[in-house]
């Protein structure tokens, strides 16, 4: 199924992305909700997949993770089920993220859906990242406060809370309203009755994880071998005391690490091409030989990309969960990285290179891609 998303782009980037929440009124028309709150709660006992169950009885908050066995414990009210990257297992829902691809893949992260009974709800929190929330089947009532210092706290060891705030932003969201919250603004939700929400998110790496990250590069590719040296070491009073020329050239030691622009687009890719949650990934048994897969396609067969792979393109090269894929032929390692679907059209000539069939086939076989059927 495929969603059109009503919204002018232009004015809501210029108006109110990363700077103030908005609700977008039958964002969605006549919204269809991509998967019934039965198939949500069987994705949820699943060992694979990342969920919990989060309960609010008599001022106490409770948090559950699964996978869980049942839900006949479970009251009539106050309970939320919410279930991690949804796209990576149900297709239908991969669907739902489709429209907000004017917005680059690699800011996108995954999609989590929530099922909630009357009262249900995490409580009011802060998020470091933009998300639009769509509303499915049943109705929410949201508050969204105004962006301040605001403490934040524990009322359970795995959920964080802030307090009770005034809200700019009131309402009731209905089958295809979609709210949209910038990263640091304080909301809450809860369920006026059993309802679908869908929480397209968005990832934002901070410093401390890009450093990480490139740090554990520098070690896997063996780099930074180059040691300090003082041919001219200066004569001082303290011996206690460090120059400050030695800590500028330290200090430069770091930085040339860095400023490599090849290795670091090479980190870069491998950094954010890679899923934060688990693939549903199937390598396909026997594997395919690269004739049959040129065959099929030359028959007419289209290639589908597995739900939640990270496909991305810095400058002319491709990176697919965390690898960098080599080819030459770059209008078909665009079309990999630009459609959800290809077909022997969008590959063109590279098809007829055995390098470039070699490589597909490797895709195919780590089941990064699989045939429709």
């Amino acid at each position: 199924m495929e969603y059109h998303l009503d919204l002018d782009w232009n004015d809501f980037l210029q108006r109110y992305w990363q700077k103030r929440p908005v609700i977008i009124k039958h964002g969605f028309k006549n919204f269809i909700d991509p998967i019934s709150p039965d198939e949500l709660a069987g994705l949820a006992m699943e060992s694979e997949v990342d969920s919990r169950l989060v309960s609010h009885q008599e001022g106490r908050w409770q948090v559950a993770h699964g996978p869980f066995v049942s839900y006949d414990h479970l009251d009539e009210n106050n309970w939320s089920l919410l279930v991690q990257a949804v796209d990576h297992w149900h297709a239908p829902s991969s669907a739902l993220m489709r429209p907000f691809r004017k917005l680059p893949d690699w800011r996108i992260d995954d999609l989590m859906i929530s099922f909630s009974v009357p009262g249900g709800g995490v409580g009011p929190h802060l998020d470091q990242y933009d998300v639009f929330i769509i509303q499915g089947t049943g109705s929410r009532r949201w508050r969204v406060g105004e962006k301040v210092l605001m403490k934040q706290f524990c009322p359970h060891p795995d959920l964080l809370q802030v307090a009770p705030f005034d809200a700019i932003i009131d309402s009731e969201m209905e089958p295809g309203d979609i709210l949209y919250i910038p990263p640091g603004f304080p909301h809450e939700g809860y369920s006026l009755e059993n309802s679908l929400n869908y929480s397209v998110g968005l990832r934002a790496p901070n410093g401390r994880e890009l450093l990480n990250g490139y740090a554990d590069y520098v070690l896997a590719q063996e780099l930074g071998h180059q040691r300090y040296s003082d041919p001219d070491i200066a004569l001082r009073e303290h011996p206690a005391e460090v120059l400050p020329q030695e800590a500028a050239i330290l200090h430069q030691m770091v930085l040339e690490l860095v400023q490599q622009p090849e290795h670091f687009q090479s980190w870069l890719g491998e950094f954010i091409s890679q899923s934060r949650h688990e693939l549903d990934i199937a390598p396909p048994e026997p594997p395919y030989q690269a004739g049959e897969i040129y065959d099929l396609l030359q028959q007419g067969e289209c290639l589908q990309r597995l739900g939640g792979l990270r496909v991305l393109r810095i400058g002319e090269q491709c990176f697919v969960n965390g690898e960098l894929i080599s080819t030459e032929h770059l209008q078909a390692a665009d079309a990999l990285c630009q459609h959800f679907e290809v077909n022997a059209d969008m590959l063109g000539e590279a098809l007829n290179d055995p390098a470039f069939l070699s490589l597909l086939t490797a895709l195919i076989n780590s089941g990064y891609w699989y045939f429709n059927d």
